[in-house]
C-alpha cells in the first residue's frame, strides 16, 4: 500500500512540475520569441504609455469619437475579468428596452441620420468586449464624427476605409473596423 501512495504522490509531484511549471514557462517563452506585441496583450500605446489593447474594447460616449459595440461585462463595461454576454432573449423586454434606449442615444447624438441603425451598435456580443465594429456601424457614424470635430465627410470615410479590415485570411469572419485605433487616428488628424 505504501508503495502505491509513493508512486501514486511521485507521479502528481512529476505532472506538476510538467503541466504547471515547465509547460506554461515554455509556452510563455515560444509567445514571446515568436509573438511578442500579442503575447504583451497588443497593446496600443502613445508616447511611451499603454492607452488599450487592440483586443478589448473602450467606452466611447462622445459624439466626436466613434462609438464601439455595446458591452454586457460587469460591474463596469468591457471588463476583461467579467467576460460574458447579457444572455437576453430576444422576447426578454429587458433586451428590448435596452436596444430602444441605445437607439435613442444614436439619434439624440445625430438626429439628422434617418438611416437604419446597424445592430452591432445596440446589441452586445458574447464576450462583452468587442473591440471592432461592422464597416456599416462605423459609416452609420461618419456624418456625426465629421459635423462635430469640423471635418469633411470624405476625410473621416478615408480613415473609415484605411481601418476596415478584411476577412482573415481571405474567408474567415467578417470586414471589421478597430474602434479604439479609428479614434487615435481621429485626433492625430484633429491634432494637425
Amino acid at each position: 500500500m505504501g508503495r502505491l501512495i509513493r508512486n501514486a504522490a511521485s507521479m502528481l509531484l512529476v505532472m506538476t512540475l510538467i503541466t504547471g511549471i515547465a509547460y506554461p514557462l515554455v509556452a510563455t517563452g515560444v509567445a514571446q520569441v515568436l509573438f511578442p506585441h500579442q503575447a504583451n496583450g497588443s497593446l496600443i500605446e502613445r508616447n511611451g504609455k499603454p492607452i488599450g489593447s487592440e483586443l478589448i474594447g473602450q467606452t466611447f460616449d462622445d459624439p466626436r469619437y466613434f462609438w464601439g459595440r455595446p458591452s454586457a461585462t460587469t460591474p463596469q463595461p468591457y471588463n476583461g475579468t467579467g467576460s460574458n454576454g447579457s444572455n437576453l432573449g430576444p422576447a426578454n423586454t429587458a433586451l428590448r428596452d435596452a436596444v430602444q434606449q441605445r437607439i435613442d442615444s444614436l439619434r439624440k447624438a445625430d438626429p439628422g441620420n434617418a438611416a437604419p441603425v446597424p445592430a452591432d451598435l445596440v446589441t452586445a456580443s458574447g464576450s462583452g468586449l468587442d473591440p471592432e465594429i461592422s464597416p456599416a456601424a462605423a459609416q452609420y457614424q461618419v456624418a456625426r464624427v465629421a459635423r462635430v470635430r469640423h471635418l469633411d465627410i470624405a476625410l473621416v470615410q478615408q480613415l473609415v476605409a484605411k481601418y476596415t479590415q478584411g476577412r482573415q485570411l481571405g474567408l474567415l469572419g467578417e470586414p471589421r473596423v478597430n474602434v479604439l485605433q479609428l479614434n487615435l487616428a481621429l485626433d492625430g488628424v484633429q491634432n494637425k
